[in-house]
């Protein structure tokens, strides 16, 4: 029989490695702006690069890159199972209504992924490249810049039928702020991440109900304008910069026009529209300052949701397939 000295001793012995073990795990799963400075140095600079060229391409890119990131970690997490294409395993979240034939920048992350992998094969994950590119899209057009943490891993699957259930352009207010509750985000992390509109287009199929259905939360003139770019018949594909005043612009006009009731989405005027969030609305629109600190810490939270970190996921060596 074991003296009580030894019994002891073993027990602390496994004390001390399950701490070890449990400090091993929580550093494992721990997200850090300093993730790749050892593996991939390069990294963040070959990032801003590739996202830089794009913007000054079609400065459009810059909003589709913002919203990328938006659709991939409201389904499923910031894994980048948005990227994913349709295969025998996997029904493409590409294919749901909110994104298909409106999800944009698959080739950007694409052309980013491949320099990434000629200058440090397998060591930089999709989803950080998602995030990164937020990030560079929004400083290239003027917005703000953040810190961005690093070690998310890739999904090895992607939801189609979880996808077809993000925020929608017809959403009411409630709706929206139910929606962004769920994910950790809160009606002012709503109105800012909204912002990002000020620099996006829309397709007359999402907004051509607003503008013709004489409706007393929209200003005629402003109606009037934008059908020329949307006929009551046909034209689905056509676009219209959210913001007629600074389309290229990150600004704080999206807000102004929303004071005015000039928001081309449904889902934009219900911010301004007598609720709940009118207060946020008028303080962006006087303070841009605040808007842009807020919409940075909006997205860093939005960075957040269920991240894949350790031994969980992978890193795709080709983003729209899995390895």
């Amino acid at each position: 029989m074991a003296s009580f000295s030894q019994t002891n001793k073993f027990t602390c012995t496994i004390f001390v490695s399950t701490l070890l073990l449990i400090i091993s795990t929580q550093c494992e799963a721990q997200l850090s702006p300093t993730f790749y400075d050892a593996t991939c140095p390069s990294a963040l600079n070959t990032i801003r690069t590739g996202i830089r060229n794009a913007a000054s391409r079609e400065r459009r890119m810059a909003a589709s890159l913002i919203r990328l990131h938006f659709h991939d970690c409201f389904v499923q997490g910031c894994d980048a199972s948005i990227l994913l294409d349709d295969s025998s395993s996997i029904d493409s979240e590409k294919n749901a209504l909110p994104n298909f034939k409106s999800a944009r920048g698959f080739e950007v992350i694409d052309s980013v992924k491949s320099q990434l992998e000629r200058v440090c094969p397998g060591v930089v994950s999709c989803a950080d490249i998602v995030a990164v590119a937020a990030r560079d899209a929004s400083f290239a057009v003027g917005g703000p810049s953040w810190t961005v943490k690093l070690g998310r891993k890739d999904s090895t699957t992607a939801s189609r039928s979880l996808a077809e259930n993000l925020p929608s352009f017809t959403d009411g207010l409630d709706k929206l702020i139910s929606t962004f509750a769920t994910k950790g985000l809160n009606a002012r992390d709503l109105v800012a991440l909204s912002g990002a509109h000020t620099i996006g287009q829309a397709q007359c199929a999402f907004f051509r109900d607003r503008i013709y259905n004489n409706q007393s939360n929209i200003d005629a003139g402003f109606a009037s304008t934008r059908r020329r770019q949307c006929p009551a018949n046909g034209g689905d594909s056509n676009l219209s910069p959210l913001d007629l005043v600074t389309p290229n612009s990150f600004d704080n006009n999206y807000f102004k026009n929303l004071i005015q009731k000039k928001g081309l989405l449904a889902s934009d005027q219900v911010l301004f529209s007598g609720g709940s969030t009118d207060y946020i609305v008028d303080e962006y629109s006087k303070n841009p300052s605040k808007f842009k600190s807020d919409f940075a810490a909006a997205m860093i939270k939005m960075a957040d949701i269920s991240p894949l970190t350790g031994t969980a996921g992978q890193i795709r060596r080709v983003c729209n397939i899995v390895n």
